[in-house]
């Protein structure tokens, strides 16, 4: 109950950061990608976060473990994969064309919006297409094996 209550007020500040930061709405994100006319909002978002990790993540992985776990949970992969250059990929052509990431278009969802809802059911369906995708794929290698 802890963690959900935790993850549920660190979403609540997630949100209230990309709302007060501009980020949900695409035009500044598309500002950003367009350089002949460049809006630098988004550029001083992500300074902000990755200087406030840069600094925090040392810190906390001082400690033994997390406050609401027992162990850390960090990746362990660090190879570069196709699977991760097409997912790349088709988030960046996603973003760039709609303007919008996962959690700023969840957030803007609450808009009502019809190009925000058109974004999010095409993410969520391609969410379902990659799931399906993954198991015709782990199935095809068990029928090889």
């Amino acid at each position: 109950m802890k963690q959900a209550t935790v993850a549920f007020i660190v979403g609540i500040i997630f949100a209230l950061g990309l709302g007060l930061s501009g980020m949900t709405q695409p035009q500044k994100v598309i500002g950003f990608l367009d350089l002949s006319d460049w809006d630098p909002a988004l550029l001083f978002v992500m300074v902000g976060a990755v200087g406030f990790h840069a600094i925090a993540f040392p810190i906390i992985r001082r400690r033994t473990s997390p406050l609401l776990e027992k162990k850390w949970h960090l990746p362990k992969h660090k190879d570069v994969t196709w699977r991760l250059i097409l997912g790349s990929a088709l988030f960046g052509v996603g973003w760039g064309l709609g303007g919008f990431c996962p959690g700023p278009a969840l957030v803007s969802i609450f808009s009502a919006d019809q190009k925000v809802f058109l974004f999010v059911t095409m993410m969520l369906v391609g969410m379902v297409v990659c799931i399906l995708f993954d198991k015709n794929i782990a199935s095809q290698n068990k029928k090889t094996l």
